[in-house]
């Protein structure tokens, strides 16, 4: 479990040189309704780098597997989900026009994140060492 949240502290980081990037450097070069997008891309992340977090949290106070599990679905749909929006919504500025089969990739993203959501709530239900 350390190991995923080492990388995901980096994809933390990352998040926030995206958002940057994606504020200042990508206005230029895109258009708005492709910057929205691109602003979606860095909300997800965001939020299931926090998720991510929190599970390995949970791991650490109850040793429940559901909880790898679910940081395992997170970081997947944040390479899915996210990875596919920020590659389709800089296509203007790369000129990768073929990147459009990476269409379907986003919605596969979705349903990690979902898997995720799922494994995080069965281990909080079926953990005995939590009491909150």
């Amino acid at each position: 479990m350390k190991k995923i949240l080492v990388i995901t502290s980096a994809l933390g980081g990352l998040t926030v040189i995206l958002g940057a990037f994606g504020a200042h450097g990508l206005k230029p070069l895109i258009s708005e309704a492709n910057i929205e997008v691109y602003k979606t891309a860095v909300s997800y992340q965001f939020f299931h780098v926090l998720a991510i977090i929190g599970c390995g949290i949970l791991h650490q106070l109850s040793g429940n597997k559901m909880f790898k599990i679910g940081s395992y679905a997170f970081l997947l749909g944040i390479l899915l989900f996210s990875g596919s929006l920020y590659l389709l919504s800089t296509r203007e500025a790369t000129g990768l026009n073929s990147l459009a089969i990476l269409g379907p990739i986003t919605p596969l993203g979705g349903l990690s994140f979902i898997t995720g959501w799922v494994m995080m709530m069965m281990g909080i239900i079926k953990e005995k060492k939590l009491s909150f």
